[in-house]
């Protein structure tokens, strides 16, 4: 592994314009969320920079989806292999940003290389239909074509995995992409475009435009007709946004948003294996992920040995900076993360929520907040419909099957929902009455490149990963024959 050092000084800090590092004008600072100190300093691309990236990505366009399916899923593999190749240089570099513990991070590095593969793979999958008309007055051929030029937002949380799994579909389809990275973690997108550029990516497919100010690069990018798709991974608020911008020019738009999910274990279920998935569902990524479990209804019948248990392991989870020895918990990304998450739990004790372990910040440097168990939530408790976005853990109880799925679905987000029992006809059944795109049913943990992700309701649409993922860069043509 590189020491932080060298690491920092080998980190592109220049804008990738079409695969090429290029100077900025002016640079805006990355902070360690552990010290609140600074990391580094990287480009600050401006409206005229994406500009520039879009003028190159235009131009590149019809080259790249006329390259054979088989170069653009070796290139990909290419990158796949580069990426292990520097995994500890990534596994690193995120915890360094976004605070996550190594271990958390070298996950992220598997678990976003894995996207490059699959979609390595999906390129040469691209599939159409050659049949006769019923009419028997010819012939219908439908094929699949690279969208266009894409524009990708990605957030903090994932700062690696979220990217590969939007570039990846793009590049497999045929289409050139601009990334723009969050504010908070632009540093390891920074590593991936060295990456890319190493696997032989020809110039101009790929942009990367760090930013201080990221509605000054993705307004004039959406208003402009050379531009034929958004993609964005955030928050529900940023999405409706994005989505009323897409509308003057109908891009394509694919919204992986908010989530507020519920863990149900029912009375039938494995307790010690339900608290080991809630450990994972809630406190995977410090609790800052979209499918973190928000809130966890447990049949009364067993509720306090449920909760006994699930509390005993939050209190020993370790918190301290990410790239310490032992560290299960990091910090939180930034003071706003950590002024959100102790409102809520200041919120819900002040109308009566119990804590059972945590329930404040750590005195000290860094964007820490300890690992929280609180039963006893009231139901008008913000923390039971905002998201939480931080290691806190709501536990209610629920008397009846019923009950526990109107809590669920009581809800405007509908991304991924848990559930425990031991019951198969109980599983299908509630896994149908579940209002979200995904649920986990006796597993805490669902992400997979070969599957689809993302939600219903406002928790967004369109798909990532799986067979499906690759379909939201590609446009369907009919030819009659």
């Amino acid at each position: 592994m590189s020491n932080v050092s060298d690491l920092l000084d080998s980190v592109p800090k220049g804008l990738w314009l079409g695969g090429k590092l290029v100077p900025a004008e002016k640079t805006f600072a990355v902070y360690n969320p552990a010290t609140g100190e600074e990391l580094a300093q990287v480009a600050d691309a401006t409206a005229a920079d994406g500009i520039r990236a879009l003028d190159l990505a235009a131009a590149a366009q019809e080259d790249w989806a006329a390259t054979p399916a088989r170069v653009r899923g070796e290139i990909l593999r290419t990158a796949f292999e580069l990426l292990h190749a520097r995994a500890e240089d990534f596994a690193l570099m995120m915890t360094l940003e976004m605070g996550k513990s190594l271990a958390e991070s070298r996950g992220e590095v598997n678990y976003g290389g894995e996207f490059l593969r699959w979609f390595s793979e999906e390129a040469v999958r691209i599939g159409g239909r050659f049949t006769q008309a019923p009419a028997g007055n010819g012939r219908i051929l439908v094929t699949k074509e690279a969208v266009g030029p894409v524009l990708a937002i990605t957030p903090w949380n994932f700062p690696l995995a979220m990217g590969t799994r939007k570039i990846g579909p793009a590049l497999a389809a045929g289409c050139t992409i601009i990334v723009k990275p969050a504010e908070d973690t632009p540093l390891t997108m920074q590593l991936l475009g060295q990456v890319f550029a190493d696997a032989g990516l020809p110039d101009g497919v790929l942009s990367i435009l760090p930013t201080s100010d990221a509605a000054s690069i993705s307004g004039p990018l959406m208003e402009d007709a050379r531009l034929r798709k958004v993609t964005f991974t955030g928050s529900t608020g940023v999405g409706k946004l994005l989505v009323r911008g897409a509308a003057d020019k109908l891009l394509r738009t694919s919204m992986e948003l908010g989530g507020n999910a519920p863990f149900i274990v029912f009375d039938d279920a494995d307790i010690d294996a339900a608290v080991d998935g809630a450990m994972l569902a809630k406190m995977r990524n410090g609790g800052e992920a979209c499918t973190a479990a928000n809130r966890i209804y447990v049949a009364n019948s067993v509720r306090e040995e449920f909760t006994d248990k699930f509390t005993a392991k939050v209190a020993a989870l370790k918190v301290g900076a990410g790239d310490a020895e032992g560290t299960n918990i990091g910090p939180l990304i930034n003071t706003k993360q950590l002024a959100t998450v102790t409102g809520l739990v200041d919120d819900a004790v002040s109308k009566g929520a119990r804590v059972r372990t945590g329930g404040s910040a750590p005195e000290g440097a860094g964007f820490f907040f300890t690992p929280t168990v609180l039963d006893q939530v009231p139901a008008d408790a913000r923390l039971l419909k905002e998201e939480i976005f931080g290691p806190v853990a709501a536990v209610v109880g629920f008397d009846t099957e019923d009950e526990a799925i109107a809590a669920a679905n009581n809800t405007e987000y509908g991304l991924v929902a848990y559930f425990y029992t031991r019951d198969i006809d109980r599983a299908m059944r509630v896994s149908a009455k579940l209002d979200t795109g995904m649920v986990g049913v006796n597993r805490g943990a669902i992400s997979d490149a070969a599957a689809p992700f993302g939600g219903v309701k406002e928790s967004g649409f369109g798909r990532e990963g799986g067979t499906e993922g690759i379909d939201e860069y590609l446009d369907t043509k009919y030819v009659a024959l």
